[in-house]
């Protein structure tokens, strides 16, 4: 499953290329205000390249969900305890056992108002799971905004370890009067 989740994440890589060749993003118009194409756009590769991506991210979400309930499988088997009153959960049942537990990432601004501040993260959390970025798989800051650039609009699922405990939170990064698309800065540990 591991190896159906690189290559579908390479693949969505290689048609963002396209779109950044083009000078256009998953929203941005193709055509002019007058309705016509814009001629420094291949609309029908960009087309076909949003269309692409889009596919893929569903893919990408079922493979993650599978992943997921394999390592749920295999953490619970495994016999991994946790001490459910160091948990506090927001969306996630309690019973669902820790997989992840070191940082590889802090939070070190939210700007009021923004994506982040709604979402709940306060200044000097540690990321411990930032969507499909873990500490086992984080090379580098540009995982995270990966994960964000095609999360858009949808939520992105955060395990965070404030002090001692571990919270979860949903992040839905989007567009909003302040910079980028989450509104807080992240620096890998």
């Amino acid at each position: 499953m591991m190896k159906q989740k690189d290559k579908i994440e390479d693949e969505i890589k290689q048609l963002t290329q396209i779109l950044t060749m083009n000078g256009v993003g998953m929203n941005d118009p193709l055509v002019d205000t007058e309705g016509f194409p814009i001629n420094s756009i291949d609309v029908y590769q960009v087309r076909h390249a949003r269309h692409g991506i889009i596919c893929l991210q569903n893919d990408h979400k079922a493979i993650m969900k599978q992943i997921e309930n394999g390592l749920q499988g295999y953490y619970s088997s495994a016999g991994a305890q946790v001490n459910v009153q160091d948990i506090e959960m927001k969306s996630e049942p309690a019973s669902r056992p820790v997989a992840h537990e070191t940082p590889f990432a802090k939070v070190t601004l939210v700007t009021p108002g923004s994506p982040a501040e709604f979402a709940g993260l306060r200044e000097g959390d540690g990321i411990v799971e930032f969507g499909s970025v873990n500490f086992t798989n984080f090379k580098n800051i540009t995982d995270i905004a990966f994960v964000v650039q095609h999360s858009e609009g949808a939520p992105v699922n955060l395990k965070l370890k404030r002090v001692e405990r571990f919270v979860t939170a949903q992040l839905v990064p989007r567009r909003w009067q302040g910079k980028g698309l989450l509104g807080c800065n992240i620096e890998a540990l």
